[in-house]
């Protein structure tokens, strides 16, 4: 189990963050992310291993005018 953005999702195995970025809709140009409170820059995503316990938090950015 992870936490994002306060809700716990199932975690069936260890699963690279942009992976999961990609299964849940998120467009990486357009979000920040905080891993177990780090911020991860997004040339890292295809690195990091989310596992078992990881707290994460995805901030979208949105325009306006």
């Amino acid at each position: 189990m992870i936490r994002v953005n306060g809700q716990e999702k199932p975690l069936d195995a260890e699963l690279l963050l942009s992976d999961f970025l990609e299964q849940e809709g998120y467009l990486r140009a357009r979000i920040a992310v905080e891993l177990n409170g780090e911020i991860i820059p997004g040339s890292q995503y295809g690195k990091m291993r989310l596992k078992d316990g990881d707290v994460l938090e995805v901030v979208s950015f949105v325009g306006g005018g």
